[in-house]
């Protein structure tokens, strides 16, 4: 962390730019003004931490930065709604997340990320809670829904334990969709085209 510091101070002072590589992504989100994400010695995506964490390029991107990585689960999606392929958890979509995908329907991958989802009572759907993680000031808690485990980020105050029923949902319009077959998000596709 020191090192980190140093190294940001030093760039400052210097006003250069430096090319600095790493394995740990959290690093890179803290240290780069730009990041570039590699799979399998390709580029994948080029951007600022912000667009990388918020608007991943992939299924790659999607898993691989942020910590907890994304909640990723397969599904169908239909009329602006995705259903898990068990057909037990519908995840609806508003807003950007809706407008992105338009009228687009077929098999996706859905991304979630662990602070848009949301628990406690009088939520959309029920979950059993596989494990918990104290982190201090908060918690991730990992929900379990047929054979899908979702991460949620909570408050260090709430009280949940190992195998308790719990209600969650997320939200709409913060929820990613990846085409089923390439791994491209949806929201993409139509700059892919131009």
């Amino acid at each position: 962390e020191a090192l980190r510091s140093e190294l940001k101070d030093l760039q400052m002072k210097l006003k250069g730019t430096f090319l600095f590589v790493t394995h740990d992504q959290i690093e890179a989100m803290t240290m780069g003004d730009k990041i570039g994400v590699l799979n399998h010695g390709r580029i994948v995506q080029v951007g600022t931490p912000y667009d990388i964490y918020n608007h991943p390029r992939d299924v790659f991107v999607a898993g691989f930065v942020g910590s907890p990585a994304m909640n990723l689960v397969a599904g169908e999606l239909r009329g602006g709604r995705v259903t898990t392929l068990s057909g037990k958890l519908a995840i609806g979509l508003a807003g950007e997340a809706a407008a992105e995908v338009g009228a687009a329907s077929g098999t996706v991958t859905v991304g979630i990320r662990a602070e848009d989802v949301v628990v406690g009572p009088g939520e959309a759907a029920e979950a059993k809670v596989h494990h918990v993680e104290n982190h201090g000031v908060e918690q991730i808690v990992t929900l379990r829904v047929d054979a899908h485990l979702f991460k949620a980020t909570v408050p260090a105050t709430m009280a949940v334990a190992v195998e308790e029923t719990v209600r969650f949902s997320w939200d709409a319009g913060k929820v990613h969709c990846f085409d089923g077959r390439t791994g491209l998000s949806l929201a993409l596709r139509d700059k892919a085209a131009a």
